[in-house]
């Protein structure tokens, strides 16, 4: 999930519905992006941006609780 994505959309008062609304997307499509089943354009990127006031970098992270893959030493 994009925690930054779904906190910001919350600190801004909007439902998804409200994002995807605003965004020109169907409520699902826009559940997707934050739930980071896909990506999104790059369109929808700047308009989140642009609508939350936040680089869309930050927005983009993906938690993750699974824990981080060990480095191949042998790759260096």
């Amino acid at each position: 999930m994009r925690e930054n994505l779904k906190k910001a959309r919350k600190e801004a008062g909007m439902t998804q519905q409200q994002m995807a609304d605003r965004l020109g997307l169907t409520l699902r499509h826009y559940q997707k992006i934050e739930y980071a089943e896909i990506g999104g354009s790059f369109e929808v990127w700047d308009a989140l941006e642009d609508l939350l006031g936040i680089h869309q970098r930050k927005l983009r992270e993906i938690s993750d609780n699974r824990p981080a893959p060990k480095e191949n030493p042998q790759e260096h």
